[in-house]
Parts: C-alpha cells; sequence; structure tokens
C-alpha cells in the first residue's frame, strides 16, 4: 500500500510566519479597508505582526504538518 505525504494548506502557509525560536506570528486585523473612519493610532498599533494564542497553535499545527511548532 503506499504512503501519502501530508500536504500543507497553502493558505495557512501564506498568512502565518515561524520566528527563529518557533512561534508562529500573524497580522492583526482590520486594516484592509474602511480605514477612514479609523484613527490613525489605532491603524499605526495594527502595523506590526503578534503572536498566536496558545489556543489556536493546534489548528496551526493541523494546518501546516510539516512545520516544528513550539508551544
Amino acid at each position: 500500500m503506499k504512503k501519502f505525504k501530508q500536504k500543507t494548506k497553502k493558505a495557512a502557509k501564506k498568512r502565518f510566519t515561524l520566528t527563529a525560536s518557533g512561534k508562529v506570528k500573524r497580522y492583526k486585523t482590520g486594516r484592509r479597508h474602511l480605514l477612514e473612519h479609523k484613527s490613525s493610532g489605532l491603524i499605526r498599533s495594527k502595523r506590526f505582526k503578534t503572536g498566536v494564542s496558545s489556543s489556536d497553535i493546534k489548528k496551526i499545527k493541523a494546518l501546516l504538518p510539516g512545520i516544528r511548532i513550539k508551544e
């Protein structure tokens, strides 16, 4: 019987990045559209990436099977 490789979900691969220590980072929400009524301070605070919560790590591990993620 032939064994099949696990495939990476490409959408998850594009959305998440892995740091050197093994943590997962993601972009913050709310920076795509309808920015004219949002304050500049709010938009500035959403500029950089942030860490993923520990409750979502299991879900990301299922989407990215070949990557070593530290919990």
